[in-house]
């Protein structure tokens, strides 16, 4: 089970909105850059001045996110957008806001730097894996248990337990192992399905 799978529920409530922006001329790579600049910029923020109370813009931000790429998708294929330039920033914008958005998590405890790379690290490696995908005759890959939405739950969840004074401790080294694993069964998931779906449509 993964959060994606209430993608198509999300893109139902947000249609009206994606058709009114469609119609004042608002684009699909306009919404992804919007998401991507505002995503660094949150976490160039929160690493250079990580108090506690600014991560609970975390959470609320990841909720925005999901909403702008799930509108900027839905303005892609239902409004006639598709361009190769829209599918490279939406994977390259993704990876880098991830990235940007996870690194303000490392710097909250000295011990936690190298677990914390290493999640950024898989994240990247499990997007890589789902787009592989259309390389073998696939669709592109979104299966869990880790994945993007996913992850935006977890580190939102985290950034309101920081933002009410929880702390990190021994048990993050265990969290993040923990999430090391999820992102590699996520990757196998991937490239397993990958290459069930490329060989069934080779039959």
């Amino acid at each position: 089970m993964s959060v994606y799978q209430l993608k198509s529920r999300f893109q139902n409530i947000l249609r009206p909105l994606v058709r009114s922006l469609a119609a004042r001329g608002v684009t699909a790579n306009q919404v992804t850059s919007v998401a991507a600049a505002v995503s660094v910029a949150l976490g160039l923020f929160l690493s250079l001045a990580p108090l506690p109370h600014w991560f609970l813009l975390v959470p609320v931000w990841f909720f925005l996110r999901m909403g702008l790429n799930a509108i900027d998708g839905m303005l892609a294929r239902e409004h006639g957008q598709k361009s190769i330039l829209g599918a490279y920033l939406n994977e390259i914008s993704d990876v880098v806001s991830d990235a940007a958005l996870y690194l303000p998590f490392a710097l909250i405890d000295p011990n936690d730097l190298m677990p914390v790379m290493a999640v950024i690290f898989l994240s990247a490696l499990t997007e890589f894996a789902g787009v592989l995908g259309q390389t073998v005759g696939a669709n592109r890959r979104y299966d869990g248990p880790l994945g993007k939405s996913d992850r935006a739950v977890l580190f939102g969840a985290l950034g309101i337990f920081i933002a009410v004074g929880g702390t990190f401790a021994a048990w993050t080294s265990w969290l993040w192992a923990v999430v090391a694993l999820l992102l590699v069964w996520t990757t196998i998931n991937r490239i397993r399905a990958g290459i069930r779906e490329s060989q069934t449509a080779a039959r």
